[in-house]
């Protein structure tokens, strides 16, 4: 692997889960094969979270609403604070979240704006100011 695509995973890594606290996939990944943890690594944050094709906000609300859609709360939540690491404002995070509920239905939209909500609580966001 290059060290362009090293230098990028580093780089997007720090952007995306500076600060976040917890187990990682990354760490759960390594845990069990070290080299397939690398190779996974390099692949999904080094290249496809690094493309330039579209903003990381849009990449992450993108993203939000995949997991949300897929009932991956545990997901989801790394990428909430992804999401806010890269400037995502919360009443955006949640938009996305309630567009799921045409696709995905309503459950899933409740469970994910639960997440959210959990999140916006930990960083001390929470209650949002609905009406600015």
């Amino acid at each position: 692997m290059s060290d362009d695509v090293v230098e990028k995973t580093k780089k997007t890594a720090t952007l995306y889960f500076k600060g976040v606290e917890g187990e990682k996939p990354f760490d759960l990944w390594r845990a069990f094969d070290k080299d397939l943890a690398r190779d996974f690594s390099l692949f999904i944050t080094g290249r496809m979270y690094a493309r330039e094709k579209i903003p990381h906000t849009t990449r992450q609300l993108v993203t939000v609403a995949a997991l949300t859609a897929l009932g991956q709360s545990d997901e989801l939540k790394l990428h909430i604070l992804a999401a806010l690491n890269v400037g995502c404002r919360p009443q955006e995070i949640a938009e996305a979240i309630f567009q799921t509920a045409v696709y995905a239905g309503v459950p899933a939209m409740n469970t994910g704006l639960k997440t959210l909500r959990s999140v916006l609580q930990e960083r001390d966001l929470w209650p949002l100011d609905i009406d600015g």
